[in-house]
């Protein structure tokens, strides 16, 4: 059911986009090609169960952790209705 001026699922096709944005966003993030023998941060080695388990790593898991809090994220809905940016 569309409410307004919407047609028919279109909050559902907001909501996968807002999905498929996440997605697409997180996987922009992986390393790719060769992994490092050492991280790039402190420069202890990394174990080679991680460099086979993260193709293209870069960094030890302690500083990748750190990096990981680090992340922001955003809250703003790009993709949100006309009507949800006026309130």
């Amino acid at each position: 059911m569309a409410n307004g001026w919407a047609r028919d699922g279109a909050v559902q096709e907001q909501i996968d986009d807002t999905v498929s944005d996440g997605v697409r966003n997180a996987r922009s993030r992986l390393p790719a090609g060769e992994s490092e023998t050492h991280c790039e941060e402190c420069g202890e080695p990394i174990p080679e169960g991680r460099r086979q388990a993260v193709p293209g790593v870069r960094t030890c898991v302690a500083c990748q952790s750190g990096r990981d809090r680090r992340t922001v994220h955003s809250a703003i809905n790009r993709r949100g209705s006309k009507d949800s940016q006026l309130r």
